[in-house]
């Protein structure tokens, strides 16, 4: 093969071709079968950078052919904040561990339930404990979604894009950089959702509301004004902002509005006419991953159901946004989930229980491997009173990562067995949230313009999927 642009390439057994820098897709129906599957590992364990680069080119340009593509939430928001639609709550889920099994789960859900209104997104700690950057996280999402046949938008989110308060104290400038160097690498990947958490620089030593959210608002301007100027071509990326950090006191209308009053009047001053936010994160009792007991179970949450519910009105009323966001969801008892659509919660985030599935299915063996790779690996974390089960369950997701292609590389009956247990509790979350049918509200509210890519630079040296590659030049 020659060193320069590939001029033909047959992949998905001949689905797909590459002809001249432009894929072609001849059976759509080839992309719902086991064929796919080796140009997605090709795109997540490619032996080389330009191997992964040329897979994850082909299923994006895949996807914006067939209509499976990164996609803003901003539309719908909007639409719900003018009253347009309703009485349903946006599930966002953090896909950490086994990324296309468990996102495989969500797209048959959707598919089955005509559900169009859910976020898949990741974190910027998750992004570096699971071995996930956005190109790559992106890849996955879009392929499940094609493997599956969805078709339709895909919500794509960077999840607390945050601001860390101790490094921002030494340093602010190099702080917020490193998140609005994420930023640009998440919004090229096709990450259309960013929610940006500033709230870490609430400082309630300040008298007066407008001072303890002053430093949270100006920072989150300034970071949303980076990210809007990074948009591509017809594309507004939802943003969120947050006022209270999880796991801390609840949050108050007081404070919302004045981070509100504050954020919106340094946006007009600074870019007027720029869109603002289209939701707000608040704390309401709960917080991220659950308080471990000694034996390992999860203590109950005192939720606010009723601040939720007015912190998400008037987010709604005053500043024309979707409502709040409630995070920390996920090892909330199942009762529990029926609440948030009857309080006209925007959005939710599940992450934790997702992973615990995974666990909970991992065989003895692997298990025990993992634990003892902690015990060496995350020996720093341990607290002297932490119980065993205590320290396994706080740091097993920093195995994610190093143990990924182990994961991903489970036996077929073991995944088709979590894969039915994410079936039902993907079932049941969608229903509870009442976001069955919302395809028909994504349809009419939200756009997904084409974002075609060119061939990338280095696939001119190796390319194909194993085993399933035709190569001409």
């Amino acid at each position: 093969m020659s060193e320069s642009t590939i001029k033909s390439a047959t992949l998905v057994g001949g689905a797909v071709t590459v002809a001249d820098g432009a894929v072609h897709v001849h059976d759509v129906a080839a992309l719902a079968t086991d064929k796919f599957d080796g140009l997605v590992h090709q795109a997540v364990f490619g032996a080389t950078e330009a191997e992964r680069d040329f897979a994850r080119w082909v299923i994006w340009e895949i996807g914006q052919h067939v209509g499976v593509r990164p996609a803003s939430i901003h539309e719908l928001y909007e639409a719900r904040g003018q009253g347009k639609c309703g009485g349903f709550t946006v599930p966002a889920m953090n896909i950490r561990a086994m990324s296309y099994d468990t996102a495989r789960a969500i797209f048959r859900t959707a598919i089955k339930l005509e559900a169009g209104a859910f976020i898949l997104e990741i974190a910027r700690s998750e992004i570096a404990y699971t071995e996930q950057r956005p190109a790559e996280y992106v890849t996955v999402m879009l392929a499940s979604a094609l493997r599956e046949g969805f078709r339709g938008p895909v919500f794509i989110q960077g999840d607390h894009f945050q601001v860390n308060h101790k490094k921002f104290a030494v340093d602010p400038v190099t702080e917020v950089n490193a998140v609005k160097a994420l930023v640009t690498e998440a919004v090229a990947a096709g990450f259309y959702n960013i929610d940006v958490d500033t709230s870490t620089l609430v400082d309630l030593s300040k008298e007066t509301l407008a001072e303890q959210q002053r430093l949270n608002y100006e920072v989150c301007v300034d970071i949303t004004r980076f990210v809007r100027a990074a948009e591509p071509a017809g594309v507004t990326i939802s943003i969120g902002g947050e006022i209270g950090e999880v796991g801390t006191e609840n949050s108050t209308p007081e404070e919302l509005t004045a981070f509100m009053e504050g954020f919106n009047a340094t946006l007009a001053a600074q870019a007027p006419g720029m869109a603002g936010l289209s939701k707000i994160s608040v704390q309401s009792g709960t917080s991220h991953g659950g308080v471990v007991l000694a034996d390992g179970s999860i203590a109950d949450v005192a939720l606010d159901l009723d601040t939720l519910e007015t912190l998400s009105k008037l987010g709604r009323d005053k500043y024309g946004m979707a409502g709040a966001v409630q995070h920390g969801a996920s090892t909330l008892p199942d009762a529990a989930f029926g609440n948030f659509p009857k309080r006209e919660t925007a959005e939710i985030h599940l992450a934790t229980n997702f992973q615990t599935m995974m666990f909970d299915h991992l065989p003895a063996e692997l298990l025990q491997e993992i634990y003892a790779w902690l015990d060496v690996n995350a020996k720093d974390e341990r607290k002297a009173t932490d119980s065993d089960a205590q320290f396994y369950y706080k740091t097993r997701k920093k195995a994610i990562g190093p143990f990924k292609k182990t994961l991903w590389a489970l036996p077929a009956d073991l995944r088709a067995k979590l894969g039915a247990a994410y079936d039902a509790k993907f079932t049941f979350l969608f229903t509870q949230l009442g976001i069955s049918g919302t395809k028909a509200y994504v349809e009419q509210y939200v756009t997904a313009p084409a974002q075609h890519r060119p061939l990338p630079t280095g696939a001119s040296t190796i390319i194909a999927a194993p085993d399933d590659a035709d190569l001409s030049d």
